[in-house]
């Protein structure tokens, strides 16, 4: 039986029932399984020092950054906390830091949403709106909570495609496509290695490539892993996604 590439699934810090806990929604894991045809592997949010990222690396196909609840801290983009009950999880940035500079370092394919679109942003030196709502001419791209969650993942807005641009390829050539929008923070300053792949009609960028990667690396504000079997605008990403951690499976497999 042949052995499906590895993909490494970031993880995030929880609390439940006051002990600590390491945990990934099951969407980003389907997403990677069925929608990538990859073995996804759970990475702790432990922090750079807890994990020898290197060799992490050197085992890995792919790497996976998923959304979550919390927010980048600010002070990695040399801004003050703009409130103090943000929801913060240091250990992760810290984590994914070190998985961006070193996939990219040695092209191992990278895939990110949500969070993980924000963090490639301010890895590479960009900074963030930690409040999109309240910048003059941007829209509310928040959802309800109190909504059922199939109409918060539902889409909501469109985005525009780069003429020309990875992304637009991978979806048939299309110009606009309808995403969903879950996010209150968003990219403020463009990191100087990156290309906007795709824009909201407020000029908000929702979808970037790192320009020169050696491999695929790609990002999106928005979440294409819900239902991703079901949606003709983000199987694509991820089988995309697959099919280039499969050519790093064989070329590791062959060292």
């Amino acid at each position: 039986m042949k052995s499906l590439p590895l993909v490494g699934i970031t993880a995030c810090s929880k609390t439940s029932a006051a002990l600590p806990f390491q945990m990934v929604g099951l969407k980003y894991i389907e997403a990677i399984a069925y929608g990538s045809e990859a073995l996804p592997v759970l990475i702790p949010a432990l922090g750079a020092e807890a994990l020898d990222v290197p060799s992490l690396l050197s085992r890995l196909d792919g790497v996976f950054l998923t959304g979550s609840p919390s927010n980048v801290h600010p002070q990695r983009y040399d801004k003050p906390l703009g409130f103090p009950d943000s929801l913060l999880d240091t250990a992760r940035d810290e984590t994914t830091h070190a998985l961006i500079h070193g996939a990219l370092k040695h092209g191992i394919p990278l895939l990110a949403v949500c969070r993980g679109f924000q963090e490639l942003n301010v890895a590479l030196g960009g900074s963030l709106h930690q409040f999109v709502h309240q910048q003059a001419g941007l829209h509310d791209h928040r959802s309800d909570d109190a909504d059922p969650v199939d109409r918060q993942y539902a889409p909501v807005h469109p985005v525009t495609l780069t003429e020309g641009g990875v992304l637009q390829k991978l979806l048939g050539g299309q110009t606009r496509i309808q995403v969903n929008s879950l996010h209150s923070q968003g990219i403020d300053r463009l990191a100087a290695g990156l290309s906007v792949e795709a824009r909201a009609d407020d000029g908000l960028i929702e979808a970037v490539r790192v320009t020169d990667a050696l491999g695929f690396a790609m990002a999106v504000q928005w979440h294409p892993e819900w239902k991703v079997r079901e949606n003709p605008d983000a199987l694509p990403i991820f089988r995309a996604f697959g099919a280039a951690c499969r050519t790093r499976q064989s070329v590791r497999s062959a060292r």
